[in-house]
């Protein structure tokens, strides 16, 4: 067969479509010939932090709904202006509500609240600053990660996880005069997020002692015991 010929059979070879092909199942990583063990085992720690999540009530009272929110308005014009350069990133304020209370003549009451994120060296700055200003209640604060600290946590708190279960598994293999063990199956999905721990905020807390963000991870684990 000249080259041309050769060039063409390899041509119409590669056009064709090509059958699959029976494969033998081979054994899953599932499949235990010895004793199956089922594990459940957590880690938990807490994670570093450096900042707050501060929440600021603010209310305003007067004889109108539209006095009371006009003062309410001003109220936050100066609570912005004392709050905004201790903050870290932009205030959040919904839209303010307004009620009636009171029998006979009535009084109106309209609130907000405001919130953002402040640094923990600026924490005691900002709490005292708030408070001085007229129909704020300092409502709560809570810790948040310091950055690259969740994901180290999260890598800590795996490996003692997947570190507890080997022990477990292979403490119960040697109580059965078995020697081996083998890792079949890993199900993290239990795994729980990061939880921040809320607090009310006080004008002479330390922002030191307070709770740190918690973490834990939940596995599932199958092991072979033989």
């Amino acid at each position: 067969m000249d080259v041309r010929r050769l060039a063409a059979a390899w041509a119409v070879a590669l056009c064709w479509p090509v059958a699959a092909l029976p494969v033998a199942a081979e054994p899953g990583p599932s499949r235990c010939s010895g004793t199956l063990l089922q594990l459940q085992v957590q880690s938990q720690g807490s994670s570093g932090f450096d900042r707050f999540r501060f929440n600021l009530g603010l209310e305003a009272e007067a004889t109108s709904n539209a006095e009371a929110l006009q003062l309410l308005n001003q109220r936050l014009s100066q609570l912005r202006t004392v709050v905004t350069p201790l903050a870290t990133g932009p205030l959040m304020v919904p839209a303010p509500s307004s009620t009636s209370y009171g029998s006979g003549r009535l009084r109106y009451r309209a609130s907000t609240s405001v919130s953002g994120v402040v640094s923990k060296a600026n924490y005691d700055l900002l709490i005292q600053a708030a408070g001085r200003q007229p129909g704020v209640s300092l409502q709560g604060f809570t810790a948040l990660p310091a950055s690259g600290s969740e994901a180290q946590l999260q890598t800590k708190l795996l490996r003692e996880a997947l570190a507890d279960g080997r022990r477990q598994a292979e403490a119960t293999a040697s109580a059965l005069g078995l020697k081996t063990v083998r890792l079949l199956r890993i199900d993290q999905r239990s795994g729980g997020g990061l939880r921040p721990m809320p607090m009310l905020a006080a004008r002479s807390f330390n922002p030191d002692e307070a709770p740190p963000p918690e973490r834990s991870v939940s596995l599932g684990l199958d092991y072979c015991l033989f």
